[in-house]
């Protein structure tokens, strides 16, 4: 079966928006055993909707479309719709009563100008939409079946889910089974160094690479038959690439750590400076961290690091607050300070300012202490400051994660 796409909308093609409804159908699709040939963007233009409407209708099986249902004067999907199948816009019944069902459950009621989203492609099959006002539809133009739906991503969604990938899924192949190992640590070349022979010439088990940084997403493939395949090559990039993955599928590096910590029984303590309180963020992000994190530290000046966290003044005067005898002194002062089993800091310079010759932007240390010893470790990064501060904490984060499967003797299997 051959499907594309459509996002309908001017602010898709200025930059305005960020297009993730494709990426979601594309994605859903692939899932439930379909693949999107092709997709395009038009502008909120009646004849381009249309030409782009004709023109899919022409090549594919199966169109979806999202975009341009609301109520406002730029809103013409309805009728580039009708258009392009040939047909009139009519007062949708089924529609209008939506809107009245709709209406009854907000206070005040809805503008006047809901009323525009009755108005659809003569003889098209309603989609229904639980959480918006806008129906969507079903037009056949050309052999093919097109769904028109919302662009509000979270509409779309609900809608994708329930009333358009069920009646497709009857028409589509067995699924393609697919795992994604996510890996933090390693560039590309290194990995496919460490992966040679695994994905001889021809192997039903497809590898794709996908950088969403600072990760990288390994993405096996493969067809249904070949499962046992499959779950073979995801067993043998995990032995090549050991404690470089830290998450499988839709688990994250914060969902991870959480898991470690709660095995471990260990408790941690936090001293930020350059990150600004964003790994006490991302680890408190997780339901039940209280369990094992006691309190943050976000000690930007260097008389907070000295109040709070015990840090000599001399120290710093001596060494500056970006230093590996900072940094360690901030890590056993937090781990001091909150009675924890151990503590982690980080100091920096994120930049624009602040650099020098000897240390220049992105010049961070990263301290972890235990009751036995204190770990530090300075780093280069490249970036902005908003790179600088993302990399660092992610950073902190690994550590944390490679502390406790070291101490526990595993290798980052999950």
């Amino acid at each position: 079966m051959k499907i594309a796409t459509l996002s309908i909308g001017d602010e898709l093609l200025t930059g305005e928006t960020v297009d993730t409804n494709a990426s979601h159908i594309a994605d859903r699709l692939y899932d439930a055993g379909g693949r999107v040939f092709k997709h395009l963007t038009v502008p909120d233009d009646v004849e381009a909707i249309a030409a782009a409407l004709r023109e899919l209708a022409g090549e594919s099986d199966v169109v979806v479309v999202t975009g341009g249902l609301g109520p406002t004067p730029d809103d013409y999907t309805a009728q580039a719709a009708a258009v392009a199948a040939g047909t009139e816009l009519e007062l949708s019944q089924g529609a209008l009563a939506h809107l009245a069902r709709f209406e009854e459950r907000i206070k005040g009621g809805l503008h006047p100008a809901n009323r525009r989203q009755a108005l659809l492609p003569k003889g098209c099959t309603l989609i229904d939409n639980p959480l918006g006002t806008a129906c969507g539809f079903v037009v056949n133009i050309s052999g093919a079946d097109l769904f028109f739906l919302p662009g509000v991503p979270y509409e779309m969604e609900r809608m994708l889910a329930e009333s358009v990938l069920p009646p497709l899924a009857k028409r589509l192949p067995a699924p393609w089974r697919r795992v994604t190992l996510k890996l933090f640590g390693i560039p590309e070349a290194a990995i496919a160094e460490r992966l040679a022979g695994v994905f001889p010439e021809n192997s039903p088990v497809q590898l794709a690479y996908c950088v969403k940084y600072p990760e990288i997403h390994l993405i096996l493939r493969s067809a249904a038959e070949h499962a046992g395949l499959l779950k073979e090559a995801v067993e043998a990039v995990r032995e090549r690439l050991e404690s470089f993955v830290f998450a499988k599928d839709g688990e994250t590096m914060d969902d991870r750590l959480a898991l470690l910590f709660r095995e471990s029984g260990l408790t941690l303590a936090l001293a930020e400076s350059c990150t600004g309180g964003m790994i006490a963020s991302r680890i408190t992000a997780v339901a039940g961290s209280s369990a094992y994190f006691l309190e943050g530290n976000v000690t930007y000046s260097n008389e907070a690091k000295t109040r709070m966290l015990k840090v000599p003044a001399e120290l710093i005067e001596a060494h500056g607050a970006v230093s590996s005898e900072v940094a360690r002194a901030m890590a056993t002062g937090a781990r001091e300070a909150a009675g924890s089993d151990l503590a982690l800091s980080v100091t920096g310079i994120a930049g624009p300012d602040g650099g020098t010759a000897e240390k220049p932007v992105g010049t961070v240390y990263l301290a972890l202490a235990d009751a036995s010893c204190c770990l530090v470790e300075r780093y280069n990064f490249q970036g902005d400051r908003a790179g600088v501060r993302s990399i660092t904490c992610f950073t902190a984060l690994d550590w944390l994660r490679n502390y406790l499967l070291t101490l526990h003797g595993k290798t980052g299997r999950n």
